[in-house]
Parts: C-alpha cells; structure tokens; sequence
C-alpha cells in the first residue's frame, strides 16, 4: 500500500533514474516555492503563479544552484552529475541547453533527498544552510 512520504533506501533510490528522481523533484521544489509564497503574501492566485513559474522554471532554479551546489555532500553532487547528464526525452522552451540540464540535475538532488526521507536537509539546502 502506499501512503504520502513513504521512504525507500539509499540503494533504491540510487538505483531509480535520475530523470525519474529529477519528475519527483520538481513536485517538491514547486511545492516548497508555493508554500513559501502562500505562507509570507496575500497576493492572489493568478500572482501566485506567475511568482511560482518564474522561481520554478528551469533558468530560476538554475540561479538557485549558484548559491546552494557548494553546499552538496560528495554524495549529492554525484546525484547532481547524474541528473545533468542523463539523456532527456524533452527539451525546454523557455531555457537554455546548459541551464536545463543544470536545472535536471538540481531536482534529481531534490528528489533524491525526499525519496529517502532527508526532508531537513532539502530544507537546509533550500534555505542555504549547508546542514
């Protein structure tokens, strides 16, 4: 059966795709960057999303991992190749090559972290702590 925030190991999550790990990031990262935004405005929905789209989007988390890769464990940043290396069945529209692969890579961190249940570490991350 399965139940919101279930976990699997290290190993399993190793051996998942890393565009596969990238799918699961994404949800947490837009999920993180919308209930930032609901939690510190009162801005409407229709605000709320283009404020969502431009964090969310492949150049915007690009920016992000400027500030938080020197912060990665060996570990993460192995997770990070991974993701910006794999083979990619679509391509961005609104990014460049560099900056979506870079942005594959940084989701794959991300759902790496949450598969495996390190949901502090996603939050320091997110917040430039290193742990």
């Amino acid at each position: 059966m399965f139940s919101l925030f279930s976990t699997v190991s290290v190993q399993k999550a190793k051996n998942i795709s890393p565009v596969t790990l990238a799918f699961v990031g994404d949800a947490v990262y837009s999920l993180y960057v919308r209930e930032k935004l609901v939690l510190s405005t009162d801005f409407g929905t229709g605000t709320l999303q283009k404020l969502t789209s431009s964090e969310v989007s492949a150049h915007g988390q690009s920016e992000l991992l400027e500030k938080v890769q020197p912060l990665f464990t060996e570990e993460e940043n192995d997770i990070f190749k991974r993701g910006r290396n794999a083979k990619k069945n679509t391509k961005s529209k609104n990014a460049s090559v560099a900056e979506y692969n870079r942005s594959t890579g940084f989701e794959a961190v991300l759902g790496y972290l949450y598969l495996t249940g390190q949901y502090d570490r996603i939050s320091a991350l997110l917040s430039g702590q290193s742990k």
